[in-house]
């Protein structure tokens, strides 16, 4: 037996311990990625899905191959068709012929080829326009290589029933934000989350107001939340409410003597340094600079210089890379910076008169410092130099822009910067996402989003190198996600490759049920006390009824709705000491049958007229008709 044993051990040491065992069948990640494939990185035309350059330069070449003759021809000639073989015409014949025997010997002997096969020469038609596509194929792949723009896989995060105003990426990369026109903010973990994509929780900031930003804290333990209304909020990570600041009074006429704006809020930031300060802008016409430790009142007033005096609303606001300058977008055009600074008021340190025709919806500074990138309604995308901001560097046209939350950003490395467009009716494309080079001023990039929803918010964050547009129209929203599993790192990758339990059909889950004693009664749950309800309806007393009104006859001023409602009324009644005849009687001839003594002996108003007037005197009617 011990040597049974021992034989045994030594053939089991051969085998892996995993041997015998069933282990669940796993799906690759390169087929996980592969269903988040975008059908086309960029709206060039003539473009090929995502493959590698030496793939796609092969099918390039099998395209639009390049002129040439059986001279010009790389590589040793193709060998002729054998017809030798007497069965060649029933045989199917599938790729290139088969060369033959001599040439099978002296490719044996060579180094075995790597790569796509050569393009057989006998398609190769001259084409003039295959030099200049294949050559911008290749300046753009050079270009997405050389900036690193993650756009081969996308995911879609669901969830909202109209536009995807405001977007916010905590600085981990791990939670994200996402406030829609339908009144709620919606909260994913990527680390949480598997490939359904599901939020972890929904909130509603402000009943029947639009979610128009959103905003992190430095430390990402709290998040800033601006609605429509004139109050802003402030969360925990886990979308708890913290605080609510406060409102002004609207009849003060002076901004500066309201504790709090009095209109709808349209932008707000957190400070990129200090966690307790953070900076909202309103309709209202002015910007406000709040500590969060004080919801009820603000830190700092801030009024823009107009050309004439009046309310004209902030559109957006902004801080600087280091906090210490903020820029505001005006109403009337303008764009205005302060620089805080020992002393400082609401004149503003830089003002740019009428640098957009329409409102601004988006100001972004560069983390240097030297530039500030402006989006507005009027279609427009301008470049500006701070040191020198009476003209803009660069001016962009014809970026529709229909959503006063539509921003714009920088990459990681700050080479590129990238906003997006809005659908518009008459028009073929959808809404896209533009990447511009900062260096060079010129379009480097163009993403297609949605084909019907515009893209409003954009971002692209460092850690993760991922970009994130956010996308909808009336009926629906979401925010794509866009990434390459050879560039960026966790975010999405880690929840696609998480596949969602699949349920069984053992499972089985009871519907809790929840008992709250100490619940107002309003939300207490009871049983059902219907037949209690009933019995109390019937009773005259607990159920308050009102006396009935009177059917029969009463005496003596007490009303009796039978024979008699008292005892002696009744007894009387009954034995004939009180006898009810006036029922029987005409009212006329009762009241007549006293007439003698009311004339031989008046009591009441006659004596007084004894002297006086003997004679009743009656007044004579003026009406014809009583005359007739």
């Amino acid at each position: 037996m011990e040597d049974e044993a021992e034989m045994y051990d030594g053939v089991r040491a051969q085998f892996p311990l995993s041997f015998g065992k069933q282990s669940k069948p796993q799906t690759p990640l390169e087929a996980i990625h592969n269903k988040t494939l975008r059908s086309s990185t960029t709206t060039s035309t003539n473009d090929l899905p995502s493959l590698s350059s030496s793939s796609k330069a092969w099918l390039t070449s099998l395209r639009n191959p390049k002129s040439s003759t059986n001279e010009d021809s790389l590589g040793p000639p193709r060998p002729p068709l054998d017809n030798s073989n007497p069965n060649h015409d029933d045989d199917v014949v599938v790729g290139p012929p088969r060369p033959s025997a001599a040439q099978l010997v002296s490719a044996d002997e060579e180094e075995e080829m790597i790569g796509p096969p050569m393009p057989p020469p006998g398609l190769n038609v001259g084409d003039s326009d295959s030099d200049s596509d294949s050559e911008e194929e290749e300046e753009e792949e050079e270009k997405e290589n050389r900036y690193r723009i993650p756009l081969s896989n996308e995911i879609v995060l669901k969830g909202h029933s109209k536009v995807v105003a405001a977007l916010a990426i905590d600085h981990s990369g791990s939670r994200v934000l996402s406030g829609s026109y339908d009144y709620t903010v919606r909260m994913y973990d990527f680390q949480g989350m598997n490939s359904r994509l599901a939020s972890f929780r929904q909130l509603e900031p402000s009943e029947g107001h639009q979610v128009r930003n959103l905003s992190w804290s430095p430390t990402a333990d709290r998040f800033l939340c601006v609605t429509g209304s004139a109050q802003a909020k402030i969360y925990d990570r886990d979308g708890l409410t913290l605080g609510e600041f406060v409102k002004g009074d609207m009849y003060i006429r002076d901004l500066k003597n309201t504790k709090g704006h009095i209109s709808g809020l349209t932008c707000g930031e957190w400070h990129p340094k200090t966690k307790e300060t953070i900076l909202t802008s309103s309709e209202d016409g002015s910007l406000r600079i709040w500590d969060v430790n004080d919801f009820k009142t603000q830190k700092q007033v801030i009024k823009p210089k107009l050309a004439r005096p009046g309310r004209v609303p902030v559109t957006t606001c902004a801080w600087d890379h280091e906090g210490k300058c903020i820029a505001g977008g005006i109403g009337d055009g303008s764009i205005q910076i302060w620089n805080l600074k020992p002393g400082w008021g609401s004149r503003p340190d830089i003002h740019v008169e009428k640098s957009h025709s329409d409102d601004i919806t988006g100001l972004k500074f560069s983390s240097d410092g030297r530039h500030l990138l402006s989006r507005s309604f009027d279609g427009s995308l301008k470049v500006w130099d701070l040191r020198q901001m009476k003209d803009a560097l660069k001016v962009f046209e014809d970026l529709p822009n229909h959503y006063a939350q539509t921003n714009i950003t920088f990459s990681p490395d700050e080479q590129l910067f990238l906003t997006g467009t809005s659908i518009e009716r008459e028009s073929t494309t959808g809404g896209l996402l533009l990447f511009y080079d900062r260096a060079k001023l010129e379009l480097v990039s163009r993403v297609g989003i949605s084909p019907t929803c515009s893209v409003v918010q954009c971002a692209w964050h460092p850690k993760l190198n991922q970009i994130f547009a956010t996308a909808g129209d009336k009926s629906q929203g979401g925010t794509h996600v866009l990434y390459d599993p050879t560039l960026s790192e966790k975010g999405a990758l880690v929840c696609v490759a998480r596949a969602p339990r699949k349920k069984s059909v053992d499972d089985f889950e009871a519907k809790p049920v929840i008992h709250n004693p100490h619940a107002l009664p309003l939300f207490r749950d009871q049983p059902s006390r219907k037949r209690q309800r009933e019995k109390q309806l019937k009773d005259p007393m607990k159920s308050h009824k009102p006396e009935l009104p009177v059917t029969g006859p009463g005496f003596g001023g007490r009303v009796g709705t039978s024979a008699g409602s008292l005892l002696t009324q009744y007894l009387l009644k009954q034995g004939g000491m009180i006898k009810e005849t006036w029922m029987d009687e005409d009212p006329r001839e009762a009241i007549l049958k006293y007439a003698d003594a009311a004339a031989k002996d008046p009591k009441f108003i006659a004596p007084a007229y004894a002297q006086t007037q003997p004679e009743t005197v009656f007044a004579k009617s003026d009406s014809e008709d009583e005359e007739k």
